[in-house]
């Protein structure tokens, strides 16, 4: 029979010396009160440096009220623990935990989870402005990748990980991701590479933010393009004009679209050079898996989404209604 992993000859040698050490009264007290519930009231998360001794461990977890005995940790600690280290790092104990349920969960070293989510559409700017504000990571930010390299998504982490190391995991579930919905991917879609599938989720992305209007939109870009028709996509008109480093914060001009640049989709006809944000999975879905439709057209109907059209005309009329709805917003402020 072995106790908490120990056998019972190791448990008693223990004890023995315990006894020869302070005398065998001692020996129940200390028993008990390894065992018991602790003085937590509340489930309450610590940080253990780097670096910390046992003895130092002991001293902060008495000075945070989670055990009420220093000497009772260290001496359960050299008897129990054995060849198991106590790890560094943030730790959540339980309530009323004992000095050796404090000491196990050191043991077991399962960190705090926190998250950090980043928003689909972001350049890598952005992304790159919340990994550097972040207070629970640790290190330099490393030279900042490609657009469209990395995918927005929510990850977890534990106090401490590093900047650099955060990048690497987005830029590999980006290639993840792409390889295998690239594989799967309708077969007669305008894009022809999984970077050009990038490029296009891209644009998509910054078209619209509702959902089910993603394939939708996708479905316009790659009858454009099968068209050879200009993109005229709003959004790589702003990327032309920032590259991403800051927002618009202006509306665009008849001069913005007649920008010359290789992102300018009103002048240049096919995809950008390259992505204009960091697409997300469901962008990516959209564009290798667009809507089957006829429509080439589309333009905001004020309400959060779009109005589609099929022939220049329908399109006009629907350009007409958001004017409309636009001069009528600009009275109401």
């Amino acid at each position: 029979m072995s106790l908490s992993g120990k056998t019972l000859a190791e448990i008693v040698g223990g004890l023995l010396f315990l006894i020869l050490l302070v005398g065998g009264g001692s020996v129940a007290w200390f028993w008990n009160a390894f065992n018991a519930n602790g003085p937590l009231k509340d489930e309450t998360v610590l940080v253990i440096p780097k670096g910390s001794g046992v003895n130092a461990i002991a001293d902060l977890l008495a000075k945070e009220g989670v055990i009420e005995h220093p000497l009772v940790f260290k001496i359960g600690v050299k008897f129990f623990a054995k060849d198991q280290p106590l790890h560094a790092g943030e730790f959540r104990f339980p309530t009323a935990a004992s000095p050796r349920g404090a000491m196990q969960v050191l043991i077991d070293g399962k960190s705090v989870l926190h998250r950090i989510t980043f928003a689909e559409g972001w350049t890598v700017k952005e992304i790159f402005d919340v990994l550097d504000q972040s207070p629970l990571l640790d290190g330099p930010l490393p030279p900042m990748p490609a657009e469209g390299t990395l995918l927005p998504e929510t990850y977890f982490f534990v106090r401490g990980d590093s900047r650099g190391a955060l990048v690497d995991r987005m830029k590999t579930n980006m290639a993840d991701t792409l390889t295998a919905l690239w594989a799967k991917r309708d077969d007669d879609i305008a894009v022809e590479t999984p970077a050009e599938a990038v490029v296009l989720a891209s644009i998509v992305e910054k078209e619209t933010g509702q959902k089910d209007e993603r394939a939708r939109v996708a479905g316009v870009f790659n009858n454009r393009l099968k068209k050879d028709m200009p993109l005229q996509s709003d959004p790589t008109v702003i990327y032309a004009v920032t590259l991403g480093k800051a927002p618009l914060g202006r509306d665009l001009t008849y001069a913005d679209l007649k920008l010359d640049s290789p992102y300018n989709t009103y002048v240049v006809a096919g995809l950008p050079p390259s992505p204009i944000a960091n697409p997300g999975i469901a962008a990516l879905t959209a564009v290798l898996h667009p809507k089957k439709t006829k429509e080439l057209y589309f333009v905001a109907d004020g309400t959060g989404g779009h109005a589609f059209a099929e022939t220049m005309d329908g399109h006009v009329k629907n350009v007409a209604k958001w004017r409309k709805i636009q001069k009528q917003n600009k009275q109401a402020n």
